[in-house]
């Protein structure tokens, strides 16, 4: 590594959880809890501004609005696995969804890093403090850790 370069964790295509966050001894185990968010689904190529960084979203893809108004993008192909619709929304509509309460392994990192997504172009950029996240499908994210205090409950084991 470069000095002044940063950790850079990638997403992948392939499922399942990295051997990297598996053996980080601060590796720890959470859920998500259960929780009511805004989708829409894109119908043209667009970027999402996260709070993490800059997104590139494909047509299909769900731009979710959190509860504190924080907006992250989740590619069709993995969002009927973390989110289910509330009615009168019909899966794959616009609306409103709910959380699943997947099991996620999460390490509290203590120096800057950066995630790169499966799509090779964005890049987010996490601090100290915040949760570097596997989410068990072969991607990553990053979630500060007030988010992650109100969307996680920490757990003994997935």
């Amino acid at each position: 590594m470069n000095a002044g370069s940063v950790p850079v964790f990638r997403s992948g295509a392939r499922g399942g959880y990295s051997s990297l966050v598996d053996a980080d001894p601060r590796r720890r185990f959470a859920r998500k809890l259960v929780r009511e968010i805004r989708v829409r689904f894109t119908d043209v190529p667009c970027t999402v501004q996260t709070n993490e960084g800059l997104v590139h979203a494909r047509s299909g893809d769900a731009i979710i609005t959190g509860i504190a108004g924080e907006h992250w993008r989740v590619s069709r192909a993995h969002f009927a696995a973390k989110y289910q619709p509330v009615p009168p929304t019909v899966a794959g509509e616009d609306g409103h969804y709910m959380s699943r309460p997947n099991r996620i392994m999460c390490v509290p990192m203590s120096e800057p890093f950066e995630v790169l997504l499966a799509d090779g172009l964005s890049r987010l950029h996490g601090g100290a403090g915040d949760w570097l996240v596997d989410y068990g499908d072969g991607s990553f994210g990053i979630v500060s850790p007030a988010i992650f205090a109100t969307t996680y409950e920490l757990v003994e084991r997935l």
